[in-house]
């Protein structure tokens, strides 16, 4: 007997093949008071375990790339973070072992985390998981993770923690999540890697190991124990999908002929240069901070000029538009001297940054003006977090005296509403549709339980984004997407409906993104953006933008 069951699609594909599932966490052995005097020892046990783990996951992201590589240096600091470390001694200088300390801790933290919501409540998982990485290291049981199987497999699991996504083996043809969201490191990581994934799959059953499963990522399907020539069916024209899809070599147009820039997200020279030698005809999002995430102090201007010399060489000649620092909320800064916030999504980030601190942006902003100098290149550069069309104002005067050419980010749906009036002082807008989803609906986008909110595909969000790129198309300006919209294959069509004349995403997905439009005209592209916006649901949504196209 079959079950059938629902969440969010957010990587396109089709996997089959018998269940996977995590390791189980350590168990944790009943606790033991410490003596006064084997306290120091056992605290200097507590910090090696710390060391080993975070250790390991640095070597994982020297082996890594892209986003997997940025989020297991990410996880691997948060793992020796001083305050998670201070936090465990404490209960160890009372008399707790090091185990029931780092348990004890890791509580303390995801409750605060927890609390502050937003992008910070996201790293709940990975407390966790680093909380069992560790009491493994010191209790000598195996570090826990995903197996890694012996023939095509399906993943299934409440959630995953970046380690465990980054790591997943070739072998791993599909995966689900009951957690998770369309932005979530799982989701972001699977698109990275092309594996087939549904998120927010509130019903998922407990499916034993073994048990055959067919997870559908272009229609948020997963089915238990399908009709075997079926799902082989179903697997074998996903293959075929992903053939032609190989053979795309760009430029982005539409079967007529309309064209549509396909360009890549990057954070650095190495991931630049992997786009460079893709499809990808130029960069969207350059996201600077990314490089910085670790340093306590600064980068002088002359290393920032080379950090961004090494994107523009790579993509010499062609559009790369770098998003100034997006710092605050879940990616904190040392040297920006931010503080804790109640609610730091909604907090001094991005651009209001610069308000109580102008020297961060204007060194900034010499640096790339340097860097244009060096290489001879044009770049674009635009400021995340713009609410106000006086925002937009201030960094477009500010991004000309350096000899840019200036653009902001629409984010705040205030923006999205007087895109018109913004369009008067910059040059180009760039959607964010992560952020501007979430507040479109006033709803955590990394909440699993909000995941139907949050997901791009709401019609309210889409009409949001329509009206920016008309208020794009009566300036003579350019509107672009960097937000992972970009990356859905069938949104895309959408987006290029609605007006949008360029589409930035990960690298891996670019070649599906550019092939789909290529088998679409504009006119179907602005059918499908009118059943969409015409939907009352996202899952409605993406059912009348598929029929518009395929009719």
């Amino acid at each position: 007997m079959t079950h059938l069951s629902k969440g969010v699609p957010v990587v396109p594909g089709v996997g089959y093949g018998p269940v996977i599932r995590p390791e189980p966490r350590p168990s944790i052995p009943a606790p033991t008071t410490v003596a006064e005097a084997d306290r120091p020892a056992e605290i200097t046990r507590y910090d090696a375990a710390v060391a080993t783990v975070a250790a390991r996951l640095s070597e994982r992201a020297g082996h890594a790339s892209g986003v997997a590589a940025e989020l297991l240096s990410a996880t691997a600091d948060l793992a020796r973070d001083r305050g998670l470390s201070s936090a465990a001694a404490q209960r160890i200088q009372s008399g707790s072992d090091a185990v029931h300390a780092c348990a004890a801790a890791t509580d303390q933290f995801a409750a605060l985390f927890t609390q502050l919501g937003g992008l910070m409540a996201e790293r709940v998982t990975d407390l966790h998981d680093i909380r069992d990485r560790i009491v493994a290291e010191l209790t000598g049981q195996p570090e826990p993770g995903v197996p890694h199987p012996t023939e095509p497999s399906v993943l299934l699991a409440d959630d995953l923690s970046p380690a465990d996504t980054a790591g997943l083996d070739e072998l791993t043809v599909a995966l689900a999540t009951r957690l998770g969201g369309p932005t979530s490191h799982t989701a972001i990581i699977a698109r990275q890697l092309g594996i087939p994934c549904v998120v927010a799959v509130t019903d998922l059953p407990e499916i034993p190991a073994g048990t055959p499963v067919l997870v559908n990522g272009d229609t948020g399907e997963i089915l238990v124990r399908p009709d075997e020539t079926i799902a082989r069916a179903a697997v074998q024209d996903a293959a075929e999908q992903r053939a032609a899809t190989a053979s795309w070599q760009g430029p982005g147009r539409t079967a007529d002929g309309h064209p549509v820039g396909i360009l890549a997200n990057v954070q650095d020279g190495q991931s630049a240069q992997q786009a460079a030698s893709s499809q990808a005809e130029g960069v969207g999002l350059f996201r600077t901070e990314l490089a910085f995430l670790n340093r306590e102090t600064e980068p002088a201007v002359a290393e920032q000029a080379d950090l961004y010399s090494e994107v523009l060489r790579a993509f010499a000649g062609r559009k790369v538009v770098v998003r100034t620092l997006d710092a605050g909320s879940d990616k904190p800064l040392a040297f920006t001297g931010a503080t804790d916030e109640p609610n730091p999504a909604l907090g001094v980030r991005g651009l209001r940054l610069a308000f109580a601190d102008p020297g961060i942006l204007d060194r900034q902003l010499d640096a790339i003006a340097q860097a244009a100098e060096q290489t001879g290149e044009q770049p674009w550069v635009m400021a995340p977090m713009v609410a106000t069309v006086a925002d937009a104002r201030f960094f477009a005067d500010w991004a000309r005296s350096h000899g840019l050419v200036a653009g902001v980010m629409v984010e705040v749906p205030a923006v999205a509403l007087l895109a018109d009036r913004v369009l008067e002082h910059v040059d180009f807008l760039s959607i964010g549709t992560n952020d501007l989803t979430q507040y479109t609906m006033a709803a955590d986008r990394l909440s699993p339980e909000l995941a139907n909110l949050t997901d791009p595909w709401q019609p309210a969000h889409l009409a949001l984004v329509a009206q920016v790129a008309r208020a794009g198309e009566a300036a003579g300006k350019p509107v672009g997407v960097c937000g992972e919209a970009a990356a859905d294959p069938l949104l895309a069509c959408v987006l290029v409906g609605l007006g949008i004349t360029s589409l930035s995403a990960a690298t891996a997905a670019l070649p599906a993104v550019g092939a789909r439009l290529a088998t679409v005209t504009l006119d179907q592209c602005r059918r499908a953006a009118s059943a969409a916006l015409a939907a009352e649901d996202p899952a409605a949504a993406r059912e009348a933008a598929r029929a518009a196209l395929d009719s």
